[in-house]
């Protein structure tokens, strides 16, 4: 059974998707549907940003879901096939489009609005994230709960890797008892506490643009950050992508639930190995393949 991943925020980079596009030039129709629908050249965010201009929330959201599904439009063209879609956060935008669930330019509206929701709600509530490495999720919980100051974990990437978000405050807090217990610390550079109570008037404005997109029922299996397993209720998206904005991402179970399913072959579309790494920490007897490039379609 072969899965379908699909990268999130922060593993942009200037240039990403150029080599691709170049190889196969039927893939500038993503690019043309997303500048479009933003109003903004989406090849010049990509190609010509620096890197300061690309992380930003409102640039590295299309950006990267582009990428990913340029990738994966590309694998496709050589005849890929796959039995069920996950992403790691924005990538479960890519995810509903790969799934058949959204149109591409409806995955576009959704990640547009998405987008800049959370850029004006990070500007207006400060707030950050940082990686906790070396320990046990239940243990970062333990420390983040007992916070005086508001943390909580949100990212559960691997069994030795959660992200924590909060204020300044509760993430220099709770990393001083991360540092005692021997754990690392690794401060992420994002614009805000994603996946926190903080994102709140990013979710409430987001529900409101995402219920004028039609859903459609997957095609494939379709695996949910929101419940740590396989989705099968459809019948309220907006509400549940909503949720998703301030709810933890929990990665590792859905890794579980994909392997009890029978999952053994795991296939990356987008920027980077982010989450074949993690893929590669949580699970054993599997295929890992990440496709960023065309030369990686030959792993195929």
């Amino acid at each position: 059974m072969t899965i379908s991943l699909f990268s999130g925020q922060g593993s942009q980079f200037p240039g990403m998707g150029k080599e691709l596009l170049e190889a196969f030039p039927e893939l500038d129709e993503v690019y043309a549907a997303g500048s479009d629908i933003l109003g903004r050249d989406l090849k010049a965010i990509c190609f010509d940003s620096t890197d300061e201009e690309l992380a930003r929330t409102v640039n590295a959201q299309p950006a990267v879901m582009a990428n990913s599904i340029a990738a994966l439009k590309a694998a496709q063209a050589k005849g890929f096939t796959f039995d069920g879609v996950a992403g790691h956060s924005l990538g479960e935008y890519a995810a509903m489009y790969a799934s058949g669930m959204v149109t591409l330019e409806d995955a576009f509206r959704l990640i547009k609005a998405r987008s800049e929701a959370m850029e004006e709600a990070a500007r207006q509530s400060v707030g950050t994230m940082a990686a906790i490495m070396k320990i046990a999720p239940e243990k970062v919980e333990e420390v983040c709960n007992a916070a005086k100051n508001y943390v909580a974990a949100v990212n559960y990437n691997s069994p030795v890797q959660t992200v924590i978000a909060g204020t300044p405050e509760g993430i220099a807090e709770v990393s001083e008892v991360f540092k005692e217990l021997k754990a690392r610390v690794v401060p992420l550079n994002v614009a805000g506490a994603f996946h926190s109570k903080l994102m709140q008037p990013a979710a409430d404005i987001f529900y409101e643009a995402a219920k004028s997109i039609s859903f459609a029922a997957p095609a494939v299996r379709y695996y949910s950050n929101v419940t740590g397993g396989e989705l099968t209720d459809f019948s309220d998206m907006p509400a549940l992508l909503a949720k998703h904005i301030v709810s933890p991402v929990r990665f590792t179970s859905e890794l579980a639930a994909m392997q009890a399913d029978g999952a053994d072959r795991f296939v990356e579309f987008g920027p980077g190995k982010t989450l074949t790494g993690l893929v590669k920490k949580t699970l054993s007897d599997v295929t890992l393949i990440n496709i960023d490039s065309a030369e990686a379609l030959e792993n195929l």
